[in-house]
């Protein structure tokens, strides 16, 4: 059955005795996407990842990858490569010979394997190191390695599972810029499973945000962050300010009877949202409170804000340039209408 789609999940189901891991997922990932599944710990994510690998598989529901039915197929004879977390390289063995192990059980002529090799170290940077042992290389350069011995077998599906989770937050951020570079040069489809959201929102063309075995919201990262589908999304991407709300038209109502402007598009019981960054000073603005505390985080200063409208003080992300408030004084906020996103409303809280 043809499929233009890289991979596709038709109502993949995964259960682990009486545990529900994946429940009914749809999913359609293009060619050459990079793509990552985002979400906490038991959301799904690395279930989805090893159901593609083929390390466990699906109790109901198919998968294909490029056309190809392969969910009864075992994961050597998928067209699929996987890095994980830890490095696995054999450490009796340097760089090239690292690299060059999985075209050695494929049986590759050695004059294409090492050229295959050749182009797998250059595209990660490591040309010069490649006669050293794993030892004499840092978490970072161990990572690097792993990566160009899943490339080197030219896979159609390259599955990264936490790949940088072991590494310090700089190395981190620098292996994020040189993993998207990598994946232009090759045109790979990419699969990248974190639980850490800033990581998705700087690699991903696509973010699934994963919750409970299914799918909260799949879309670009400035869709789900401008535009969240829920409470839950809005609050694992990025910081946000919830209010109790009564929604008519583009007109919000918050719980102390304060009238605010928002996006609109749902009357009745809601909660409203709006991002630290969304909200400015303004002695006109209709939200009033008293500052709780500022912090100076270095590109921009938080301030904790006590209101009658919300349980929770808000914060509000301020610009270095402005004057920022002291502690106990009044002040007003305000954010445009379409910064107040307009979310389902939460549950009333069971009586206990």
């Amino acid at each position: 059955m043809a499929t233009t789609a890289g991979i596709q999940l038709r109502g993949v189901v995964k259960r682990y005795g009486g545990h529900l891991a994946l429940r009914g997922l749809d999913l359609e990932i293009a060619d050459g996407e990079f793509f990552c599944l985002l979400g906490p710990s038991g959301c799904g994510k690395t279930t989805t990842l090893n159901l593609i690998g083929g390390f466990v598989g699906p109790t109901e529901g198919e998968i294909w990858i490029q056309g190809r039915r392969i969910d009864e197929l075992p994961p050597h004879k998928r067209p699929v490569n996987t890095v994980f977390q830890s490095y696995a390289l054999f450490p009796h063995m340097n760089v090239r010979e690292n690299v060059r192990f999985g075209l050695k059980m494929d049986k590759v002529g050695k004059a294409e394997s090492s050229e295959r090799v050749e182009t797998a170290l250059g595209l990660v940077g490591l040309e010069q190191f490649a006669d050293r042992m794993p030892a004499q290389l840092s978490g970072g350069q161990q990572q690097r390695v792993a990566v160009a011995r899943a490339l080197v077998k030219r896979p159609a599906v390259l599955l990264l599972d936490e790949p940088l989770g072991a590494l310090d937050l700089k190395l981190r951020q620098r292996l994020q810029i040189e993993l998207t570079q990598i994946h232009r040069d090759v045109g790979t489809t990419f699969v990248y499973v974190t639980h850490d959201q800033e990581e998705a929102m700087s690699m991903a063309d696509r973010i699934a945000v994963m919750s409970d075995g299914r799918i909260e919201q799949l879309g670009t990262p400035t869709e789900i962050y401008r535009r969240p589908a829920s409470r839950f999304v809005a609050d694992f991407i990025g910081d946000s300010n919830f209010f109790a709300a009564t929604v008519d038209g583009d007109v919000a109502t918050l719980a102390d009877g304060t009238k605010v402007p928002c996006a609109g598009g749902r009357n009745g019981a809601a909660t409203l949202m709006v991002r630290p960054e969304s909200l400015r000073l303004d002695p006109a603005g209709l939200l009033r409170g008293s500052v709780l505390h500022t912090s100076f985080l270095g590109s921009y200063v938080r301030v904790a804000v006590q209101t009658a409208a919300a349980d929770a003080p808000v914060m509000v992300a301020l610009n270095e340039a402005v004057e920022v408030p002291a502690v106990d004084r009044p002040i007003a906020l305000a954010w445009a209408p379409e910064a107040g996103i307009v979310l389902e409303a939460e549950p009333a809280a069971e009586a206990v």
